[in-house]
């Protein structure tokens, strides 16, 4: 149990740093695409994701060693789980808080990036980062 707070600890630091990361990237972004916000956060949370998955494999589950091989589909499988649940996410509530409710685009680019995050651990414990074992082991 010590260990899976101790990655969620970990997960939800990194999560932290790719918050910065994708406001700063939707703040860029936004007024290149004006009046896109939709394309922006897109675009956003890729730059996040890319930058989340980097950190998870070599520091978050980096007790789960991987070859070159395993790390492409460990991409792969960031991408389909975290990654597209991630952009389904926060298209939808984006446009639900700035296209309906009329907040500003940062606030709630940040709450919909919290209202994802348990949902994206859990997705990278028991999916992207599984262990798996090997043929002849």
């Amino acid at each position: 149990m010590k260990e899976v707070a101790v990655r969620a600890a970990k997960f939800y630091a990194v999560g932290a740093l790719g918050i910065g990361v994708q406001l700063a990237a939707l703040a860029i972004y936004k007024p290149l695409l004006d009046p896109h916000y939709l394309w922006a956060t897109a675009l956003a949370v890729e730059t996040a994701v890319l930058h989340n998955f980097l950190w998870h494999e070599f520091w978050t589950w980096s007790d789960r060693r991987s070859d070159a091989r395993e790390r492409l589909a460990r991409l792969w499988r960031f991408h389909v789980s975290n990654g597209l649940l991630s952009l389904g996410g926060n298209l939808v509530l984006m446009r639900l808080l700035v296209g309906v409710l009329g907040l500003h685009y940062l606030l709630a680019n940040l709450i919909a990036i919290a209202a994802l995050a348990a949902a994206n651990f859990v997705l990278s414990e028991l999916y992207v980062f599984r262990y798996l074992t090997r043929r002849g082991e």
